[in-house]
């Protein structure tokens, strides 16, 4: 789950994390009003989307008096702002962030991330904030700093005075980097984050260390502990499916392509969109219904991918150990018969009672192609969408 830039705020504010001043708008009168409340400007005027890239897109203004602030935020709210990670069809900006504008002397970059190679919470740091990190990553490696926090210990002093050194701090700034770098890992920990990125975090000319921007990336399996957290999810920024798929617990993610894949497993729906792509297809979505799926929610699933009106095909792919395939022949017989099923449709199955699972899709009277491997199911699909023209 995603949350806002001022929410992100608000968790780091309790965690002991330096941040500007600032407060949220669904207005431009209320965004003045609280420009006046923060006192003298210069104000930054920031568009409140889940997508990364804002100031490029004109979604992040100066503004020198109140006055400036509600025309920025008149012209803010309501707009559709396009950035390099909404894609061409932009977000709605429906809230902006009116803050304290400061003096910015360097720019510094800030993540902790679960590194899967490790198993441990890294911190990743550089010099270049405000850039892209995969820029970074791409065009200076060396740049990129990585220190492995064992969690047993938790984060140390001594590795925050380092990261501090490498990253060009002085004097008190170490100190401060220290006491920030810590509240970051405890905001971490303690808010079950899968990523927490500060780009930049700040030095100011007054030589004060401070997060001005922040993204959080939290663990949607955790989202039970932390009520006020989950409570801050906004609906109206995520896919409407992805939505209803959360409901009956299924990982969905739509895509850009024109063939629906079901598949139970995260790496075999990779592979399964893979494949589509070599034989000259495009997959719809990512879908995976799970190892111990129903047939409510293989139904479900059925008639989440119909809904995607660029859906002309679909391919089932299904490795049944705990899921059972005779479940998943009955969750597809459904769902066809219930939404009128007009697309083409291949079904390969392998495991556990797969033999029963295709006696019952032969005898369904529905339109359904067999496969016999996952190459054969691709190949074939692919080969039908075309066909449709």
């Amino acid at each position: 789950m995603n949350i806002h830039e001022y929410q992100a705020k608000e968790i780091l504010r309790k965690y002991g994390v330096s941040v500007p001043d600032g407060h949220v708008a669904y207005n431009s009168a209320i965004a003045r009003d609280w420009a006046k409340r923060l006192g003298d400007g210069p104000w930054v005027v920031k568009a409140q989307i889940h997508a990364g890239g804002r100031g490029k897109g004109g979604g992040v203004k100066l503004a020198r008096t109140p006055d400036e602030v509600r025309n920025i935020a008149r012209e803010m709210i309501g707009m559709t702002l396009i950035t390099h990670q909404t894609g061409p069809e932009g977000k709605l900006v429906k809230r902006v962030l009116i803050e304290k504008g400061c003096n910015i002397a360097r720019e510094l970059y800030i993540s902790l991330v679960v590194d899967r190679n490790t198993s441990k919470v890294t911190i990743m740091a550089s010099t270049e904030g405000g850039m892209d990190i995969e820029e970074v990553a791409e065009r200076s490696p060396e740049k990129i700093l990585r220190e492995a926090i064992d969690p047993l210990i938790g984060l140390a002093p001594s590795q925050c005075r380092k990261l501090a050194f490498k990253l060009g701090l002085q004097g008190k700034q170490v100190g401060q980097a220290v006491t920030l770098l810590q509240g970051l890992y405890q905001a971490f920990i303690g808010s079950d984050c899968s990523q927490l990125e500060i780009n930049p975090l700040v030095v100011t000319g007054e030589g004060e260390l401070m997060a001005l921007d922040a993204k959080f990336n939290f663990d949607d399996n955790a989202l039970f502990r932390h009520r006020l957290i989950r409570d801050m999810r906004d609906y109206d920024e995520e896919d409407p499916n992805e939505i209803e798929a959360s409901q009956y617990e299924l990982s969905y993610i739509s895509l850009e392509g024109n063939i629906g894949c079901l598949v139970n497993g995260a790496g075999l729906a990779m592979a399964t969109m893979d494949i589509i792509k070599h034989c000259g297809g495009e997959p719809a979505n990512f879908l995976d219904v799970g190892g111990g799926a129903t047939i409510e929610r293989v139904t479900e699933a059925f008639k989440l991918i119909l809904s995607d009106h660029k859906v002309k095909g679909i391919l089932v792919n299904i490795f049944g150990g705990i899921m059972k395939c005779d479940v998943i022949a009955t969750g597809v017989i459904e769902a066809a018969k219930q939404v009128g099923l007009k697309v083409p449709l291949v079904v390969r199955l392998e495991g556990t009672n797969v033999e029963k699972g295709k006696q019952m899709l032969a005898e369904s009277g529905l339109n359904i192609v067999a496969a016999d491997s996952m190459a054969d199911g691709a190949e074939k699909i692919v080969r039908a969408v075309s066909d449709l023209g």
